[in-house]
């Protein structure tokens, strides 16, 4: 399965790429579903099921408490990306 999320235009033009995977630590915006327009870091990453959860995307549980909701990365938009990774920032390079 392919697993990654689109950049947002001044990513785009920074890093000459249109998409990412994302990972713990990126900052996305959710851009179709019920959670349209939520901003958030990324917490967990599910590349086998293609999903991720975001800071502040909860649903309540009927016996109380909360519990994360899965995010398809197809529905992200990555605006802010962790580059402490030497390969992943490595990869991002514009090239010359």
């Amino acid at each position: 399965m392919k697993f990654g999320s689109r950049l947002s235009s001044e990513l785009r033009e920074k890093h000459g790429r249109r998409s990412v995977r994302p990972r713990v630590g990126d900052t996305a915006r959710i851009v179709k579903g019920e959670f349209k327009g939520i901003e958030g870091k990324i917490t967990k990453v599910d590349p086998k099921a293609g999903v991720v959860n975001v800071e502040g995307v909860t649903h309540e549980k009927q016996k109380g408490g909360t519990s994360p909701v899965p995010i398809y990365s197809s529905n992200l938009v990555m605006t802010a990306l962790t580059l402490e990774d030497k390969e992943r920032k490595k990869k991002l390079e514009v090239p010359a």
